[in-house]
């Protein structure tokens, strides 16, 4: 599944052990953490060391075989896969696989709880000429017969929402109106959405109000810089405190998951994102 991103790895071959020596930033309202398959040339273990030093919950996106290494650290896999053969083209969006999701998050659901992996991340699919109706019928039918496996296990599904602009092309859960759809019908305080902010910025924009709209719908948060999902700075235009301060506010109780590729210094680049929404 680390495949499913497409990483320039000379955008990450930097020092796995730079700024492990910083200070540990103050919590603030938000549980941060980080995705996993951004640091990739760094070793799990020395992320999870930087990343409890500066004050990170968790580890987003780890396989199975990876849950207990940042609980070593005194940290938490926020995020897991569950379902390998779910994928962001072949989702839940048709019924011919939904069988084969069935059986995976049957083992994989469990494995999490077990590990205390509180979210596992689905995927609608790509429309392939399907309709958005056609298609979210078909995600609330496969839901609907997994929903008691996360429910039994108090782990939340979380359904990712990607642009088709820029990254995923046709992907069908592009808009936050499709996922709360589905999530509605569905029903389930264990079945939510994974409200990624790069890609809603770069489909909606309006996140504020979308997120204070929605909130009851969104079970996870990821980060990333528009344009180019990189660091976040001021090259790029979303005001992060500003979001940050809104989920804050609405007493959010998931994980805020920073999900950008790093230019120059990747644990610096880290940690000032942590800083920039310690609100």
């Amino acid at each position: 599944m680390m495949t499913r991103r497409n990483v320039l790895a000379s955008s990450l071959a930097l020092s796995a052990t730079a700024g492990l020596g910083a200070a540990p930033t103050r919590a603030g309202r938000l549980k941060q953490s980080v995705s996993r398959w951004c640091y990739q040339n760094i070793p799990l273990d020395d992320l999870c060391a930087a990343a409890a030093r500066m004050g990170l919950q968790g580890i987003d996106l780890l396989q199975p075989g990876e849950y207990e290494t940042p609980r070593r650290h005194g940290l938490r896999c926020t995020m897991g896969y569950a379902a390998d053969n779910m994928t962001i083209p072949n989702g839940l969006n048709r019924r011919e696989n939904h069988d084969a999701i069935e059986k995976a998050f049957r083992v994989g659901i469990p494995q999490a709880a077990k590990a205390g992996v509180p979210n596992v991340i689905a995927f609608s699919g790509n429309r392939r000429g399907m309709s958005d109706e056609e298609g979210a019928a078909n995600a609330v039918i496969g839901l609907n017969r997994i929903k008691r496996i996360a429910e039994d296990n108090d782990v939340t599904i979380c359904i990712e929402l990607l642009n088709s602009k820029v990254d995923h092309a046709d992907y069908m859960a592009d808009h936050t109106a499709w996922g709360v759809r589905v999530a509605q019908e569905v029903a389930s305080p264990h079945v939510k959405l994974l409200y990624d902010i790069y890609h809603m910025q770069i489909m909606e924009g309006d996140l504020i109000a979308t997120i204070r709209k929605n909130i009851k719908w969104i079970g996870h948060f990821h980060t990333g810089g528009v344009p180019g999902r990189h660091n976040l700075d001021d090259t790029q235009e979303v005001n992060w405190q500003a979001v940050a301060r809104s989920v804050a506010d609405l007493k959010f109780q998931g994980y805020f998951a920073h999900e950008f590729v790093p230019v120059g210094d990747p644990l610096t680049a880290l940690a000032q994102a942590v800083k920039t929404c310690t609100v």
